[in-house]
Protein backbone atom coordinates (compact mmCIF):
# COMPACT_ATOMS: atom_id res chain seq x y z
CA UNK A 1 0.00 0.00 0.00
CA UNK A 2 1.58 3.61 -0.57
CA UNK A 3 1.77 5.66 1.25
CA UNK A 4 -0.95 7.96 1.00
CA UNK A 5 -3.21 5.18 0.77
CA UNK A 6 -2.09 4.18 4.50
CA UNK A 7 -2.82 7.80 5.52
CA UNK A 8 -6.59 7.42 4.07
CA UNK A 9 -6.68 4.05 6.03
CA UNK A 10 -6.26 5.61 9.58
CA UNK A 11 -7.57 9.04 8.06
CA UNK A 12 -10.75 6.81 7.15
CA UNK A 13 -10.92 4.78 10.37
CA UNK A 14 -10.33 8.38 12.64
CA UNK A 15 -13.13 9.92 10.58
CA UNK A 16 -15.87 7.34 11.36
CA UNK A 17 -14.36 8.16 14.78
CA UNK A 18 -14.89 11.92 14.54
CA UNK A 19 -17.77 11.82 12.24
CA UNK A 20 -19.23 10.09 15.55
CA UNK A 21 -18.34 12.39 18.35
CA UNK A 22 -20.06 15.36 16.66
CA UNK A 23 -23.01 12.68 16.92
CA UNK A 24 -22.28 12.57 20.61
CA UNK A 25 -21.22 16.11 21.15
CA UNK A 26 -24.26 17.36 19.50
CA UNK A 27 -26.33 15.38 22.44
CA UNK A 28 -24.44 16.65 24.59
CA UNK A 29 -25.17 20.25 23.98
CA UNK A 30 -28.47 19.76 23.03
CA UNK A 31 -29.00 18.07 27.18
CA UNK A 32 -26.39 20.07 28.88
CA UNK A 33 -25.84 23.17 26.17
CA UNK A 34 -22.66 25.55 28.38
CA UNK A 35 -24.40 24.98 31.48
CA UNK A 36 -22.75 23.81 34.87
CA UNK A 37 -22.66 20.08 33.93
CA UNK A 38 -21.47 20.56 30.81
CA UNK A 39 -18.29 22.36 32.37
CA UNK A 40 -18.25 20.18 34.95
CA UNK A 41 -17.88 17.07 32.72
CA UNK A 42 -15.62 18.69 29.97
CA UNK A 43 -12.82 19.69 32.81
CA UNK A 44 -13.20 16.06 34.23
CA UNK A 45 -12.47 14.55 31.15
CA UNK A 46 -9.67 16.73 30.32
CA UNK A 47 -7.16 15.80 32.95
CA UNK A 48 -7.22 12.06 31.79
CA UNK A 49 -7.16 13.25 28.42
CA UNK A 50 -4.05 15.07 29.41
CA UNK A 51 -2.26 12.14 30.40
CA UNK A 52 -3.48 9.92 27.86
CA UNK A 53 -1.92 12.23 25.50
CA UNK A 54 1.19 12.87 27.69
CA UNK A 55 2.21 9.60 28.60
CA UNK A 56 0.13 7.11 26.09
CA UNK A 57 -0.04 8.63 22.98
CA UNK A 58 2.61 11.39 22.72
CA UNK A 59 5.37 8.98 24.42
CA UNK A 60 4.28 5.69 22.98
CA UNK A 61 4.30 6.47 19.47
CA UNK A 62 7.54 9.11 19.71
CA UNK A 63 9.57 6.88 21.61
CA UNK A 64 8.20 3.38 21.63
CA UNK A 65 7.65 3.37 18.16
CA UNK A 66 11.10 3.17 16.75
CA UNK A 67 12.70 1.39 19.57
CA UNK A 68 10.33 -1.35 19.06
CA UNK A 69 11.40 -1.06 15.25
CA UNK A 70 14.75 -1.07 16.22
CA UNK A 71 14.34 -4.51 18.21
CA UNK A 72 11.98 -5.67 14.95
CA UNK A 73 14.73 -5.32 12.07
CA UNK A 74 17.50 -5.97 14.11
CA UNK A 75 16.24 -9.10 16.18
CA UNK A 76 12.90 -10.27 14.71
CA UNK A 77 9.45 -10.73 16.52
CA UNK A 78 10.96 -12.56 19.74
CA UNK A 79 13.41 -9.92 20.20
CA UNK A 80 10.66 -7.42 20.09
CA UNK A 81 8.17 -9.67 22.07
CA UNK A 82 10.92 -9.73 24.68
CA UNK A 83 11.27 -5.76 24.63
CA UNK A 84 7.76 -5.44 24.50
CA UNK A 85 6.91 -7.77 27.82
CA UNK A 86 9.72 -5.48 29.68
CA UNK A 87 7.67 -2.04 28.69
CA UNK A 88 4.49 -3.95 29.63
CA UNK A 89 5.58 -4.77 33.11
CA UNK A 90 7.22 -1.43 34.23
CA UNK A 91 3.98 0.04 32.43
CA UNK A 92 1.39 -1.54 34.56
CA UNK A 93 3.59 -0.97 37.72
CA UNK A 94 3.16 2.77 36.95
CA UNK A 95 -0.03 2.71 35.68
CA UNK A 96 -1.17 1.40 39.40
CA UNK A 97 0.92 4.02 41.51
CA UNK A 98 -0.36 7.07 39.30
CA UNK A 99 -4.04 5.58 39.56
CA UNK A 100 -3.89 5.24 43.37
CA UNK A 101 -2.86 8.96 43.72
CA UNK A 102 -4.38 10.57 41.51
CA UNK A 103 -8.24 8.89 43.17
CA UNK A 104 -7.20 10.03 46.75
CA UNK A 105 -5.91 13.74 45.43
CA UNK A 106 -8.33 14.55 43.08
CA UNK A 107 -10.15 17.35 45.50
CA UNK A 108 -6.47 19.20 45.24
CA UNK A 109 -6.01 18.22 41.62
CA UNK A 110 -9.37 19.85 40.81
CA UNK A 111 -8.81 23.37 42.95
CA UNK A 112 -4.97 23.77 41.60
CA UNK A 113 -4.71 22.15 38.30
CA UNK A 114 -8.33 21.27 37.10
CA UNK A 115 -10.42 23.78 37.19
CA UNK A 116 -9.12 26.34 40.04
CA UNK A 117 -11.93 28.48 39.69
CA UNK A 118 -14.86 25.92 40.38
CA UNK A 119 -13.66 26.25 43.88
CA UNK A 120 -16.47 29.19 44.13
CA UNK A 121 -19.32 27.30 43.06
CA UNK A 122 -19.43 23.69 45.69
CA UNK A 123 -21.67 21.85 44.11
CA UNK A 124 -19.98 22.37 40.14
CA UNK A 125 -16.63 21.39 42.30
CA UNK A 126 -17.77 18.35 43.54
CA UNK A 127 -19.60 17.24 40.72
CA UNK A 128 -15.82 17.37 38.72
CA UNK A 129 -14.14 15.64 41.11
CA UNK A 130 -16.50 12.74 41.01
CA UNK A 131 -16.61 12.97 37.21
CA UNK A 132 -13.01 12.89 37.02
CA UNK A 133 -12.46 9.94 39.60
CA UNK A 134 -14.85 7.50 38.14
CA UNK A 135 -13.15 8.14 34.12
CA UNK A 136 -9.45 8.49 35.92
CA UNK A 137 -9.35 4.88 35.27
CA UNK A 138 -9.73 5.20 31.63
CA UNK A 139 -6.37 6.62 31.31
CA UNK A 140 -4.85 3.48 32.65
CA UNK A 141 -6.75 1.23 29.71
CA UNK A 142 -5.46 4.10 27.02
CA UNK A 143 -1.83 3.80 28.31
CA UNK A 144 -2.20 0.74 27.44
CA UNK A 145 -4.19 0.45 23.62
CA UNK A 146 -1.23 3.63 23.14
CA UNK A 147 1.15 0.80 23.75
CA UNK A 148 -0.68 -2.39 21.82
CA UNK A 149 -1.36 0.67 18.91
CA UNK A 150 2.37 1.22 18.78
CA UNK A 151 2.95 -2.61 18.23
CA UNK A 152 0.78 -2.83 15.71
CA UNK A 153 1.25 0.41 13.43
CA UNK A 154 4.84 -0.85 13.86
CA UNK A 155 3.93 -4.25 12.08
CA UNK A 156 2.43 -1.96 9.57
CA UNK A 157 -1.37 -3.08 10.98
CA UNK A 158 -3.02 0.52 11.12
CA UNK A 159 -6.51 0.08 10.57
CA UNK A 160 -7.75 -1.72 14.27
CA UNK A 161 -5.70 0.85 16.12
CA UNK A 162 -7.06 3.72 14.56
CA UNK A 163 -10.70 2.13 14.60
CA UNK A 164 -10.77 1.41 17.98
CA UNK A 165 -11.37 5.22 19.46
CA UNK A 166 -14.88 4.70 17.51
CA UNK A 167 -15.79 2.61 20.58
CA UNK A 168 -15.64 5.87 22.83
CA UNK A 169 -18.28 7.60 20.17
CA UNK A 170 -20.21 4.86 20.17
CA UNK A 171 -21.04 3.84 24.06
CA UNK A 172 -20.75 7.57 25.00
CA UNK A 173 -23.86 8.17 22.31
CA UNK A 174 -25.82 5.14 23.79
CA UNK A 175 -25.51 6.33 27.50
CA UNK A 176 -26.82 9.23 26.18
CA UNK A 177 -29.63 7.62 24.30
CA UNK A 178 -30.72 5.78 27.77
CA UNK A 179 -30.18 9.33 29.43
CA UNK A 180 -32.40 10.78 26.88
CA UNK A 181 -35.05 7.92 27.23
CA UNK A 182 -34.75 7.61 31.02
CA UNK A 183 -35.34 11.67 31.20
CA UNK A 184 -32.49 11.84 33.98
CA UNK A 185 -31.65 15.20 35.14
CA UNK A 186 -28.25 16.97 34.35
CA UNK A 187 -26.18 15.89 36.84
CA UNK A 188 -27.11 12.50 36.52
CA UNK A 189 -26.32 12.70 32.58
CA UNK A 190 -22.99 14.04 33.81
CA UNK A 191 -22.55 10.55 35.94
CA UNK A 192 -23.67 8.45 32.76
CA UNK A 193 -21.52 10.12 30.63
CA UNK A 194 -18.29 9.40 33.36
CA UNK A 195 -19.21 5.66 33.64
CA UNK A 196 -19.40 5.51 29.50
CA UNK A 197 -16.28 6.83 29.04
CA UNK A 198 -14.25 4.37 31.31
CA UNK A 199 -16.31 1.13 29.79
CA UNK A 200 -15.13 2.31 26.56
CA UNK A 201 -11.58 2.37 27.55
CA UNK A 202 -12.03 -1.29 28.52
CA UNK A 203 -13.95 -2.00 25.16
CA UNK A 204 -10.70 -0.48 23.38
CA UNK A 205 -7.98 -2.10 25.26
CA UNK A 206 -9.79 -5.43 24.86
CA UNK A 207 -10.04 -5.23 21.00
CA UNK A 208 -6.49 -4.16 20.52
CA UNK A 209 -5.24 -7.14 22.65
CA UNK A 210 -7.35 -9.42 20.20
CA UNK A 211 -6.24 -7.45 17.39
CA UNK A 212 -2.16 -8.41 18.95
CA UNK A 213 -2.74 -11.90 19.21
CA UNK A 214 -4.46 -12.49 16.25
CA UNK A 215 -0.54 -11.35 14.88
CA UNK A 216 1.10 -14.12 16.72
CA UNK A 217 2.27 -11.61 18.86
CA UNK A 218 2.41 -13.13 22.36
CA UNK A 219 2.79 -10.30 25.33
CA UNK A 220 2.93 -12.06 28.53
CA UNK A 221 3.66 -11.23 32.22
CA UNK A 222 7.21 -10.08 33.70
CA UNK A 223 8.42 -9.00 36.61
CA UNK A 224 9.17 -5.09 36.15
CA UNK A 225 12.72 -4.25 35.63
CA UNK A 226 14.35 -1.53 34.67
CA UNK A 227 16.52 -2.62 31.50
CA UNK A 228 18.46 -1.12 30.07
CA UNK A 229 16.41 -1.10 26.80
CA UNK A 230 13.75 0.42 29.14
CA UNK A 231 15.68 3.13 30.82
CA UNK A 232 16.23 3.83 27.37
CA UNK A 233 12.60 4.18 26.40
CA UNK A 234 11.66 6.59 29.34
CA UNK A 235 14.56 8.59 28.48
CA UNK A 236 13.38 9.25 25.17
CA UNK A 237 9.73 9.27 26.41
CA UNK A 238 9.63 12.12 29.18
CA UNK A 239 10.48 14.93 26.26
CA UNK A 240 8.54 13.36 23.77
CA UNK A 241 5.31 13.10 26.47
CA UNK A 242 5.75 16.91 26.61
CA UNK A 243 5.68 17.34 23.01
CA UNK A 244 3.13 14.47 21.75
CA UNK A 245 0.43 16.39 24.62
CA UNK A 246 1.43 19.61 23.68
CA UNK A 247 -1.85 20.56 22.29
CA UNK A 248 -3.78 18.88 25.80
CA UNK A 249 -1.26 21.37 27.75
CA UNK A 250 -2.30 24.20 25.82
CA UNK A 251 -6.20 23.22 26.18
CA UNK A 252 -5.56 23.16 29.75
CA UNK A 253 -3.82 26.33 30.15
CA UNK A 254 -6.84 27.99 28.39
CA UNK A 255 -9.26 25.59 30.89
CA UNK A 256 -7.57 26.73 33.95
CA UNK A 257 -7.90 30.39 32.82
CA UNK A 258 -11.34 30.21 31.56
CA UNK A 259 -12.84 28.40 34.90
CA UNK A 260 -13.51 32.11 35.97
CA UNK A 261 -16.13 32.48 33.26
CA UNK A 262 -19.42 30.24 33.40
CA UNK A 263 -19.82 28.12 30.64
CA UNK A 264 -16.42 29.09 28.89
CA UNK A 265 -14.83 25.27 29.19
CA UNK A 266 -17.74 23.88 27.21
CA UNK A 267 -17.52 26.68 24.23
CA UNK A 268 -13.68 25.68 24.08
CA UNK A 269 -14.55 22.02 23.99
CA UNK A 270 -17.30 22.41 21.85
CA UNK A 271 -15.14 24.75 19.43
CA UNK A 272 -12.45 22.11 19.67
CA UNK A 273 -14.40 19.51 18.46
CA UNK A 274 -15.01 20.86 15.40
CA UNK A 275 -11.50 21.87 14.87
CA UNK A 276 -10.43 18.38 15.80
CA UNK A 277 -12.42 17.00 12.74
CA UNK A 278 -9.32 18.00 9.95
CA UNK A 279 -6.95 18.13 12.51
CA UNK A 280 -7.59 14.71 14.24
CA UNK A 281 -8.24 12.82 10.86
CA UNK A 282 -5.46 14.34 8.53
CA UNK A 283 -2.51 14.88 11.76
CA UNK A 284 -3.05 11.87 13.75
CA UNK A 285 -3.52 9.51 9.73
CA UNK A 286 0.28 11.21 9.25
CA UNK A 287 1.27 10.94 12.68
CA UNK A 288 0.42 7.24 12.84
CA UNK A 289 2.02 6.22 9.53
CA UNK A 290 5.34 8.75 8.98
CA UNK A 291 6.66 7.99 12.68
CA UNK A 292 6.95 4.39 11.31
CA UNK A 293 7.72 4.52 7.69
CA UNK A 294 10.57 7.13 8.77
CA UNK A 295 12.12 4.79 11.34
CA UNK A 296 12.33 1.98 8.93
CA UNK A 297 14.03 4.41 6.06
CA UNK A 298 16.87 5.10 8.72
CA UNK A 299 17.29 2.29 10.06
CA UNK A 300 18.05 1.05 6.47
CA UNK A 301 19.91 4.04 5.64
CA UNK A 302 17.60 5.01 2.78
CA UNK A 303 17.75 8.83 2.60
CA UNK A 304 16.00 9.19 -0.73
CA UNK A 305 13.36 7.13 0.64
CA UNK A 306 13.05 9.52 3.91
CA UNK A 307 13.05 12.65 2.07
CA UNK A 308 10.20 11.02 -0.23
CA UNK A 309 8.24 10.54 2.67
CA UNK A 310 8.56 13.41 4.21
CA UNK A 311 7.54 15.42 1.17
CA UNK A 312 4.40 13.74 0.75
CA UNK A 313 3.21 13.83 3.81
CA UNK A 314 3.57 17.57 3.58
CA UNK A 315 1.89 18.35 0.37
CA UNK A 316 -0.86 15.67 1.53
CA UNK A 317 -1.50 17.81 4.89
CA UNK A 318 -1.29 21.12 3.49
CA UNK A 319 -3.74 19.86 0.35
CA UNK A 320 -6.04 18.98 3.12
CA UNK A 321 -5.61 21.20 6.09
CA UNK A 322 -5.27 24.75 4.28
CA UNK A 323 -8.80 24.71 2.32
CA UNK A 324 -10.44 23.22 5.95
CA UNK A 325 -9.13 25.49 8.02
CA UNK A 326 -10.52 28.67 5.54
CA UNK A 327 -13.72 27.14 5.50
CA UNK A 328 -13.95 26.70 9.29
CA UNK A 329 -12.47 30.53 9.52
CA UNK A 330 -15.15 31.62 7.31
CA UNK A 331 -18.38 29.42 7.92
CA UNK A 332 -18.18 29.56 11.35
CA UNK A 333 -21.72 30.51 12.69
CA UNK A 334 -23.68 28.37 10.42
CA UNK A 335 -21.50 25.28 10.92
CA UNK A 336 -21.92 25.26 14.85
CA UNK A 337 -25.53 26.43 14.36
CA UNK A 338 -25.93 23.44 12.22
CA UNK A 339 -24.13 20.78 14.45
CA UNK A 340 -25.15 22.36 17.79
CA UNK A 341 -27.81 25.20 18.13
CA UNK A 342 -30.83 22.94 19.85
CA UNK A 343 -32.31 22.37 23.26
CA UNK A 344 -30.22 23.92 26.14
CA UNK A 345 -27.57 25.03 23.33
CA UNK A 346 -29.07 28.51 22.40
CA UNK A 347 -28.12 31.45 19.41
CA UNK A 348 -25.94 33.48 21.76
CA UNK A 349 -23.46 30.25 22.79
CA UNK A 350 -23.50 29.71 19.37
CA UNK A 351 -21.95 33.26 18.18
CA UNK A 352 -18.93 32.56 21.22
CA UNK A 353 -18.68 28.96 19.62
CA UNK A 354 -18.09 30.42 16.05
CA UNK A 355 -15.60 32.77 17.16
CA UNK A 356 -13.58 30.62 18.94
CA UNK A 357 -13.55 27.97 16.23
CA UNK A 358 -12.50 30.53 13.85
CA UNK A 359 -10.02 31.53 16.12
CA UNK A 360 -8.93 27.80 16.46
CA UNK A 361 -9.06 27.26 12.36
CA UNK A 362 -6.28 29.72 11.99
CA UNK A 363 -3.95 27.54 13.34
CA UNK A 364 -4.99 24.31 12.49
CA UNK A 365 -2.45 24.33 9.63
CA UNK A 366 0.47 25.30 12.27
CA UNK A 367 -0.62 21.86 14.22
CA UNK A 368 -0.30 19.77 11.43
CA UNK A 369 2.79 21.13 10.53
CA UNK A 370 3.95 19.70 14.06
CA UNK A 371 2.69 16.14 13.13
CA UNK A 372 4.58 16.32 10.29
CA UNK A 373 8.04 17.49 11.26
CA UNK A 374 8.24 16.00 14.83
CA UNK A 375 8.40 12.61 13.64
CA UNK A 376 11.92 13.83 11.64
CA UNK A 377 13.43 14.07 14.86
CA UNK A 378 11.83 11.30 16.86
CA UNK A 379 12.90 8.92 14.20
CA UNK A 380 16.70 10.13 14.77
CA UNK A 381 15.75 9.67 18.72
CA UNK A 382 16.26 13.38 18.99
CA UNK A 383 14.03 14.42 21.53
CA UNK A 384 14.92 17.72 23.18
CA UNK A 385 14.28 19.74 19.94
CA UNK A 386 10.66 19.03 19.41
CA UNK A 387 10.76 19.64 23.56
CA UNK A 388 12.28 23.20 23.20
CA UNK A 389 9.28 23.63 20.90
CA UNK A 390 6.84 22.58 22.57
CA UNK A 391 8.02 24.79 25.74
CA UNK A 392 8.36 27.75 23.35
CA UNK A 393 4.30 26.65 22.27
CA UNK A 394 3.50 26.55 26.40
CA UNK A 395 5.41 29.81 26.93
CA UNK A 396 3.87 31.77 23.92
CA UNK A 397 -0.14 29.90 24.96
CA UNK A 398 -0.18 31.26 28.74
CA UNK A 399 1.49 35.06 27.90
CA UNK A 400 -1.03 35.40 25.30
CA UNK A 401 -3.68 33.73 27.22
CA UNK A 402 -3.30 35.82 30.10
CA UNK A 403 -3.43 38.95 28.01
CA UNK A 404 -5.70 38.19 26.00
CA UNK A 405 -8.27 36.81 27.76
CA UNK A 406 -9.30 39.88 29.64
CA UNK A 407 -9.84 41.59 26.25
CA UNK A 408 -10.82 39.55 24.14
CA UNK A 409 -12.74 36.94 26.37
CA UNK A 410 -12.34 33.07 25.70
CA UNK A 411 -11.96 33.84 21.93
CA UNK A 412 -8.66 35.10 23.22
CA UNK A 413 -7.68 31.73 24.05
CA UNK A 414 -7.89 29.95 20.92
CA UNK A 415 -6.15 33.26 19.65
CA UNK A 416 -3.12 32.53 22.13
CA UNK A 417 -2.98 28.75 21.38
CA UNK A 418 -3.38 28.90 17.85
CA UNK A 419 -0.42 31.83 17.69
CA UNK A 420 1.66 29.26 20.37
CA UNK A 421 0.75 26.41 17.65
CA UNK A 422 2.43 28.79 14.49
CA UNK A 423 5.71 29.38 16.31
CA UNK A 424 6.03 25.87 17.71
CA UNK A 425 5.87 24.80 14.46
CA UNK A 426 7.80 28.10 12.13
CA UNK A 427 10.56 26.52 15.10
CA UNK A 428 10.51 23.22 13.85
CA UNK A 429 10.88 23.40 10.17
CA UNK A 430 13.80 26.16 11.04
CA UNK A 431 15.40 23.84 13.38
CA UNK A 432 15.43 20.95 10.31
CA UNK A 433 16.38 22.77 7.24
CA UNK A 434 19.40 24.95 9.18
CA UNK A 435 20.57 21.17 10.67
CA UNK A 436 19.94 20.29 6.91
CA UNK A 437 17.71 17.22 7.92
CA UNK A 438 15.05 18.08 5.85
CA UNK A 439 14.92 20.41 2.54
CA UNK A 440 11.20 20.49 0.95
CA UNK A 441 11.42 19.76 -2.86
CA UNK A 442 10.48 22.59 -5.51
CA UNK A 443 7.92 20.55 -6.53
CA UNK A 444 6.70 20.26 -2.69
CA UNK A 445 6.77 24.18 -2.37
CA UNK A 446 5.01 24.67 -5.74
CA UNK A 447 2.31 22.64 -4.82
CA UNK A 448 1.95 24.11 -1.65
CA UNK A 449 1.65 27.88 -2.92
CA UNK A 450 -0.80 26.98 -5.30
CA UNK A 451 -3.28 24.79 -2.07
CA UNK A 452 -2.98 28.22 -1.10
CA UNK A 453 -4.34 29.94 -3.97
CA UNK A 454 -6.84 27.57 -4.37
CA UNK A 455 -8.04 27.62 -1.02
CA UNK A 456 -8.33 30.94 -0.96
CA UNK A 457 -10.44 31.22 -4.06
CA UNK A 458 -12.81 29.00 -2.16
CA UNK A 459 -12.54 31.37 0.94
CA UNK A 460 -14.17 33.61 -1.26
CA UNK A 461 -16.53 31.87 -2.83
CA UNK A 462 -17.77 31.09 0.89
CA UNK A 463 -17.52 34.47 2.36
CA UNK A 464 -19.47 35.68 -0.47
CA UNK A 465 -22.30 32.49 0.26
CA UNK A 466 -22.76 33.81 3.92
CA UNK A 467 -23.16 37.40 2.89
CA UNK A 468 -25.76 36.62 0.41
CA UNK A 469 -27.74 33.86 1.82
CA UNK A 470 -27.73 34.23 5.66
CA UNK A 471 -30.98 33.42 6.33
CA UNK A 472 -30.83 30.37 4.10
CA UNK A 473 -27.27 29.06 6.06
CA UNK A 474 -28.39 30.39 9.79
CA UNK A 475 -32.08 30.52 10.53
CA UNK A 476 -33.94 28.68 8.22
CA UNK A 477 -35.62 25.65 9.03
CA UNK A 478 -33.26 22.42 9.80
CA UNK A 479 -33.70 20.70 6.93
CA UNK A 480 -33.18 24.13 4.89
CA UNK A 481 -29.77 24.78 6.86
CA UNK A 482 -28.46 21.48 6.37
CA UNK A 483 -28.73 20.95 2.50
CA UNK A 484 -27.47 25.20 2.29
CA UNK A 485 -24.46 24.24 4.17
CA UNK A 486 -23.48 21.36 2.37
CA UNK A 487 -23.99 22.57 -0.98
CA UNK A 488 -22.06 25.40 -0.37
CA UNK A 489 -19.45 23.31 0.85
CA UNK A 490 -19.94 21.38 -1.57
CA UNK A 491 -19.38 23.67 -4.07
CA UNK A 492 -16.59 25.37 -2.33
CA UNK A 493 -14.92 21.91 -2.11
CA UNK A 494 -15.30 21.54 -5.99
CA UNK A 495 -13.99 24.90 -6.70
CA UNK A 496 -10.98 24.44 -4.80
CA UNK A 497 -10.07 20.83 -5.91
CA UNK A 498 -10.76 21.81 -9.72
CA UNK A 499 -8.20 25.06 -9.43
CA UNK A 500 -6.04 21.91 -7.35
CA UNK A 501 -6.26 19.34 -10.07
CA UNK A 502 -5.89 21.67 -12.77
CA UNK A 503 -2.76 23.71 -11.51
CA UNK A 504 -0.96 20.78 -10.51
CA UNK A 505 -1.09 20.83 -6.44
CA UNK A 506 -3.07 17.86 -6.34
CA UNK A 507 -1.10 14.60 -7.96
CA UNK A 508 -3.71 12.67 -10.05
CA UNK A 509 -1.72 10.03 -10.67
CA UNK A 510 -1.10 9.31 -7.03
CA UNK A 511 -5.35 9.74 -6.83
CA UNK A 512 -5.58 7.21 -9.58
CA UNK A 513 -3.44 4.62 -8.05
CA UNK A 514 -5.61 5.24 -4.49
CA UNK A 515 -8.40 4.60 -6.25
CA UNK A 516 -7.81 1.53 -8.00
CA UNK A 517 -6.33 0.08 -4.74
CA UNK A 518 -9.54 0.84 -3.10
CA UNK A 519 -11.58 -0.88 -5.15
CA UNK A 520 -9.26 -4.17 -5.31
CA UNK A 521 -9.96 -3.55 -1.70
Amino acid sequence: MSLIGKFASVGGATMASRVLGFVREAMIAAFLGAGPVADAFYAAFRFPNLFRRLFAEGAFNAAFVPLFAKEIEGGGQLAAQKYAQQVLAVLLLSLFVLSALAMIFMPFLVGTVIAPKFAADPEKFDLTVLLARIMFPYLAAMSLVAMLAGILNSLRRYFLAALAPVLLNVVLVAGLGAAGYLDLAAPDIGKVLGWSVTISGLLQLGLLVWAVKRENFNLGFVRPRLTPAVKRLLWLALPAAVTGGITQINLLVGQIIASAEAGAIAVINYADRLNQLPLGVIGIAIGVVLLPELSRAMRAGDAKEAQHLQNRSLEFGMAITVPAAFGLALLPEPIVALVFERGAFSRETTLVTSQVLAAFSVGLPAFVLMKIFTPVFYAREDMRTPLWASALSVFINISGSLILFPRLGVMGLAVATSLAGWVSSLYLGQQLVSRNLYRPAAITLKRIVLVVVGAALMGALLWWAEASFPHLLLDAPLIVRLVSVLVTVLVGGLVYFGFAFASGALDRRELARLLRRRKKV
